[in-house]
């Protein structure tokens, strides 16, 4: 039964906060320089190779990119974005097919700025329009990679394109592209893009 002396709802007084939106997803999700990337997928589909894959390219090229979760993600809507944190209980482990679950550096917390699908083989032309996902109600831009294309290696590339293409505010005419998950400026708060 409302609180009949409550003004929340009244004319003039803001109402009830809306709940929070969390979930666990089944997923992984790395940050490349402040940018979260949640991979989703079925099992044993590459999500966890991928995410070490652009842990490595990245840091090889002398930029900034980490674990955040591995298999059990959670996700919350805050403030218009998507906050993704690894689940507590298995925060800085991954499976390494063919080794088990190793511990890795990690990062408490990052914003989500794409969506990558890890799909079967797909269409052999993209979609004419982007596609986007809705995570925990927010839209999210998705990239879908195929079999073919992780086979082939050219998964991690394909997302750093699309970051580099994603990033708002920067044109590619005037100005050089980051490299590959240049390493953000230094926050007190120790997760990527979160305060």
């Amino acid at each position: 039964m409302p609180d009949p002396t409550s003004r929340r709802g009244r004319p003039g007084f803001p109402a009830a906060p809306a709940a929070d939106l969390r979930e666990t997803v089944h997923a992984t999700c790395v940050v490349v320089g402040e940018a979260g990337v949640l991979i989703r997928g079925e099992s044993r589909a590459g999500k966890s190779s991928l995410a070490l894959a652009l842990i490595e390219r990245c840091t090889h090229q002398g930029g900034f990119a980490a674990l955040v979760g591995d298999d059990r993600v959670r996700v919350e809507a805050r403030h218009g974005h998507v906050v993704a944190r690894p689940h507590p209980a298995i925060a800085g482990l991954i499976e390494v097919r063919g080794h088990g679950i190793v511990a890795v550096d990690h990062v408490p917390a990052c914003i989500l700025r794409l969506v990558v699908d890890l799909v079967a083989p797909g269409p052999r032309l993209p979609e004419p329009r982007e596609p986007e996902v809705a995570i925990v109600g927010v839209a999210l831009p998705c990239l879908r990679i195929d079999r073919a294309a992780r086979d082939a290696g050219l998964a991690p590339g394909l997302v750093v394109a699309k970051l580099l293409a994603a990033t708002p505010g920067v044109s590619s005419q005037s100005h050089t592209p980051p490299r590959c998950g240049e390493a953000p400026a230094p926050r007190s708060a120790g997760a990527a893009g979160v305060a």
